[in-house]
């Protein structure tokens, strides 16, 4: 038998837990700490340069070690699952958007999520300290939410669950209070290389005895990051996607539902992510003043683009849709 602070310890982390699916996420669980070796793929990422125009990844990358650099005396992550799926319409000539970015920010969803979450942690626990976090802290997010049982890294480096697929979001709780770890997710790929053959751009890489994302060939770098016009082959690579992209998820077997397993990629009931925004055509988008972006952007992750970077995008989306357009014709004719 445990003694009296393990079985507290025990009790702690499953109270938490159901705080965090009472509060609405669909999974929960907790770390203490994440795998070195992947600390060492980070490391080994940066040093190839593989995080292209990402320059924030490689800043203060010695802080992403521990959750100390956004909570001191923190011992412990709650992390969190959010699921964002739904079915998607592809029009000729409208802005073709990742489903992450359909509706409200997930930054501002998930957050609030976490904070009432904490909020009422602090009240259960008096003296515990938490901060949230959510894709914007020096924090390897992956790692701690592999560690905490939500999923295993993909050829495609998103976490999979074997029986949900990887359309989730992941945010995290630092702690100042001991928990009982999770185990470590446990799954893989096997033979499949569907993500590897379909990336546009052949940014699934190799990296040692690992698969990697080479970000400044991925076409969601591409369209969100960059902060420079396009060069020849980064305009035809981004083909129809004005903002991320979604193909190494949409041919992952993993998300592909089945009679068996209806649970795969269903749609989300999140309210936030079904407000889909009605984007108007490209070329309006095409010539939207700053104002104008600045008015049909807020609360959206497309916003992260910036004004210049969804002008250019969408331009380049009209000139490969008029090329495909001519390419086809050509081929009638001929």
């Amino acid at each position: 038998m445990g003694s009296c602070a393990d079985q507290g310890t025990k009790s702690r982390t499953e109270r938490l837990r159901a705080l965090a699916l009472e509060e609405g996420f669909d999974r929960a669980g907790v770390a203490v700490s994440f795998p070195p070796e992947a600390w060492a793929a980070y490391r080994e990422w940066l040093s190839q340069g593989l995080q292209g125009p990402l320059g924030y990844m490689a800043a203060r990358s010695e802080e992403r070690r521990s959750l100390e650099a956004i909570l001191p005396g923190a011992r412990s992550a709650l992390m969190v699952a959010l699921g964002y799926s739904q079915p998607v319409r592809v029009r000729p000539g409208w802005p073709r958007v990742a489903r992450y970015a359909l509706g409200r920010d997930y930054h501002k969803v998930v957050r609030s999520m976490l904070r009432r979450v904490a909020a009422r942690a602090e009240a259960e626990f008096p003296g515990a300290r938490f901060r949230p976090f959510v894709d914007s802290a020096p924090v390897l997010e992956r790692a701690w939410a592999h560690a905490a049982g939500l999923g295993w890294f993909g050829k495609n480096t998103c976490l999979i669950d074997s029986r949900f697929g990887s359309w989730f979001l992941i945010g995290g709780l630092a702690t100042t209070l001991e928990l009982e770890p999770d185990a470590p997710a446990e799954g893989g790929c096997g033979t499949c290389a569907r993500c590897v053959e379909a990336c546009p751009t052949g940014a699934i890489v190799r990296l040692g005895d690992r698969w990697a994302v080479d970000a400044g060939r991925c076409v969601s770098t591409l369209t969100i990051e960059l902060r420079r016009p396009f060069e020849p082959w980064e305009e035809e690579a981004v083909g129809d996607w004005t903002f991320g992209c979604d193909v190494c998820q949409e041919v992952c077997p993993f998300n592909q539902t089945r009679p068996s397993q209806p649970e795969r990629a269903r749609t989300t009931d999140v309210p936030d992510f079904l407000a889909v925004r009605d984007w108007p055509s490209l070329e309006e988008i095409a010539e939207w003043t700053l104002e104008r972006w600045d008015l049909a952007t807020r609360g959206s992750p497309v916003r992260r683009a910036g004004h210049k970077g969804l002008l250019r995008n969408a331009r380049a989306n009209l000139r490969n849709l008029r090329s495909s357009d001519a390419g086809r014709q050509n081929d009638a004719d001929g």
